[in-house]
């Protein structure tokens, strides 16, 4: 689905990326995981299409279409669950179509009791889930999650990653997670690409079958060897 060949990139006169070369599988959850400000959140923002000020090449099979979830939720916190969907589908389907897949998405995350409820009157929790549902009820070809579940309780991370992992199973695309937790990342993922040093490169690459073997101490050799 994306390849990349030859990225660079600088950002205040230090190389970022140098000629970074990456492979990112189709419909598969594939985690860019390593220390914060190695460059995760950037390499991301310039497959989105976000940041274009670099050189070399990001190939895809096509325009892609590209929804976000953040570690904020960026609701509008005036507005209903259904009307914050509502409001990003608007350009994609007519309003009977926005009906049926808006409150098919609530429903998925548990919250069709409080579709009419104002963001701001929810908790935490609840807004990610709107924010998760919302992500995956745009029809996008990559979703890019930048660290959702950051300084959240262990059951309330719990409890978002099982409805992430029911969305998707559900809807299946190409994601793009950036962590610094390693347990979220083997939880979730079906490659674990470990990015270090500056330049950034791919120290370490896992698959799923691979995962009974990674160990916190491996990760942190591989950083630290870099």
């Amino acid at each position: 689905m994306i390849k990349i060949e030859k990225l660079s990139k600088c950002y205040d006169c230090v190389k970022l990326f140098n000629e970074f070369n990456l492979d990112i599988d189709e419909n598969k959850i594939n985690c860019f995981f390593g220390s914060s400000g190695v460059g995760k959140t950037t390499l991301a923002r310039m497959i989105s299409g976000l940041d274009n000020d670099y050189s070399g090449n990001i190939y895809t099979k096509k325009e892609m279409k590209i929804s976000y979830v953040f570690q904020e939720t960026r609701l509008l916190n005036w507005l209903s669950i259904y009307d914050n969907l509502d409001l990003v589908l608007q350009t994609v389907y007519n309003k009977q179509e926005r009906q049926t897949i808006i409150n098919e998405f609530i429903e998925i995350v548990n919250l069709s009791e409080f579709a009419n409820h104002k963001i701001s009157t929810l908790s935490g929790g609840m807004a990610q889930r709107v924010s998760l549902a919302r992500a995956f009820a745009y029809p996008s070809d990559i979703l890019i999650m930048d660290e959702p579940f950051k300084g959240l309780d262990m059951v309330l991370s719990e409890q978002l990653i099982s409805t992430f992992k029911l969305l998707w199973t559900k809807n299946k695309r190409t994601v793009i997670f950036i962590t610094h937790n390693l347990d979220e990342a083997i939880e979730i993922s079906d490659n674990i690409f470990v990015l270090s040093g500056t330049p950034v490169n791919v120290v370490g690459h896992f698959k799923k079958e691979d995962f009974k073997f990674i160990t916190k101490s491996k990760i942190k050799e591989l950083i630290s060897n870099d």
